[in-house]
């Protein structure tokens, strides 16, 4: 199983950007996939979810109306559009099945919300 995360960055407080999970190593298609944040000092949270097929989503309560979670099973990949960006979004972003299916991690991506 191999996750690569990318698109970080250091983005200015309402700004955008998109972020890209490549996955492999395991049918993409019949897992729910999410994103997982860990902002220094803290646990890491779920994000976002989507279901297997992209008919539904989830959001945890801090982005919802802010950030969009989808995915192209065609590609084997999800992504996370980002607006409206604010300095508690910084973090290092993971994408991983729903529930964690497969015990491991990929290296994540840095997000940095600054002015």
């Amino acid at each position: 199983v191999q996750l690569v995360e990318s698109g970080g960055g250091l983005v200015q407080p309402g700004g955008s950007l998109r972020l890209s999970c490549a996955a492999s190593g395991f049918t993409f298609s019949i897992y729910a996939m999410s994103w997982y944040r860990q902002a220094p000092g803290k646990e890491r949270e779920l994000v976002a979810t989507i279901t297997r097929f992209g008919g539904n989503t989830n959001y945890a309560d801090s982005v919802k109306g802010r950030f969009t979670i989808s995915r192209d099973n065609a590609k084997n990949m999800v992504f996370l559009q980002m607006n409206d960006l604010k300095p508690e979004d910084t973090a290092v972003y993971y994408c991983n099945t729903y529930r964690l299916d497969f015990g491991s991690w990929g290296q994540g991506t840095q997000v940095t919300v600054s002015s």
